[in-house]
């Protein structure tokens, strides 16, 4: 399923982009500073910059003419934290997502990435990614490895989403399933800090969905920021760490996947879903 809320047309932005702010790095010890002390300060730094959030929005608040689709939400997201965003179709998932990943600026709020020095990049994988044709999926990703500084491993980055094999078929010959993994690679160019994925699972099969939240977890687990829309409530309760649902333009809950299932009193995520949202869609569910 796919999100229908009124949106401008989506263009096929850059997926790794650097953060547009310094990056803040420890302050050169005098050199009237004994080591063991500028050790100290160095270790109390690099603790520091640990705590802070991969990624911060604040008070994000945006409108389609008259329709208000996003009203004052917040949202923080540590260094190798998984957080699932859910929601009906048209509670403003997809914009949010999109003003996470910085490819579009809200009308109030503020967006703020990068706690670790030197990985202070996004990766975004839109909800339908698309390339140019008559390249192949090897190509496409040697084009984009081009915009960032680091040496891309195209071969390894393929193997990591599951497209190895299809490294030479042309993009225009691709599955719907198989261009969206194409899109998760794109979005892994660069060693991203941050990975913003809308609805990576859309149009995959039961086994690669549950290979996708294979990646999303070995992601995590090398430190980097998962926030990620998704309609498989199954894989989403058993990988993310945080469950945030989207409804009316703001967050009805924030916890995790338990705690979420808990508080409306349901056996499993998808039941505590039609339990948290108002909209009619999920009516009588």
């Amino acid at each position: 399923m796919t999100d229908h809320e009124p949106t401008e047309p989506q263009t096929d932005e850059p997926t790794t982009m650097p953060n547009p702010e310094s990056a803040t790095t420890a302050e050169t010890a005098s050199d009237e500073l004994t080591g063991e002390t500028a050790t100290v300060d160095a270790d109390a730094d690099t603790a520091a910059e640990s705590s802070r959030p991969a990624i911060a929005a604040t008070d994000l608040s945006h409108a389609f003419g008259d329709v208000r689709v996003l009203d004052g939400v917040s949202l923080s997201v540590a260094p190798g934290e998984i957080v699932a965003l859910v929601g009906p179709n048209g509670s403003g998932k997809s914009t949010l997502l999109r003003f996470l990943a910085r490819v579009r600026a809200p009308d109030e709020g503020s967006v703020a990435v990068g706690s670790e020095i030197g990985r202070a990049r996004v990766g975004y994988l839109p909800q339908q990614p698309g390339f140019r044709a008559g390249f192949s999926a090897a190509d496409t990703l040697e084009f984009y490895a081009q915009f960032v500084d680091e040496d891309v491993d195209v071969a390894g980055v393929l193997e990591r989403v599951g497209l190895a094999d299809a490294a030479s078929r042309r993009v225009d010959a691709l599955s719907g399933g198989m261009t969206r993994l194409l899109g998760l690679g794109r979005a892994l160019v660069g060693d991203p800090a941050v990975v913003v994925l809308d609805e990576p699972a859309s149009g995959l099969d039961p086994g690669m969905v549950e290979r996708l939240f294979g990646i999303v977890s070995d992601l995590a687990d090398a430190g980097v920021a998962v926030v990620l829309s998704s309609h498989n409530l199954g894989p989403v309760e058993r990988t993310a760490d945080r469950v945030v649902v989207l409804d009316g333009g703001r967050f009805v809950a924030d916890d995790d996947p338990r705690a979420v299932v808990e508080s409306a009193g349901a056996v499993d995520l998808q039941t505590a879903f039609g339990d948290l949202v108002a909209t009619e869609e999920v009516t009588g569910r």
